[in-house]
């Protein structure tokens, strides 16, 4: 993830495209908390070394998802 320009925290939103988007993300985080349980639930079972790398990579790609929608739902909030 490269460096974001940062939101003009005077910029608005207009109030009707932030609670969509505020619904998106709230449906966004319940999608990837089932992905990063899955991908923990997977990681506890016996896995080979290619399926573990694999697991691993489902895991980082999970987290930083949540990670950026954590992000989008700050901007939001802020924008309100």
């Amino acid at each position: 993830m490269g460096t974001q320009p940062k939101m003009d925290p005077a910029a608005k939103i207009p109030a009707e495209i932030n609670t969509k988007l505020r619904a998106l993300a709230h449906d966004l985080s319940n999608s990837v908390e089932t992905i990063m349980q899955a991908s923990y639930l997977l990681a506890q079972s016996s896995l080979d070394e290619n399926s573990k790398k694999w697991a691993e990579l489902i895991d980082k790609a999970g987290r930083d998802c949540a990670k950026i929608n954590r992000e989008i739902r700050d901007i939001l909030r802020a924008s309100a």
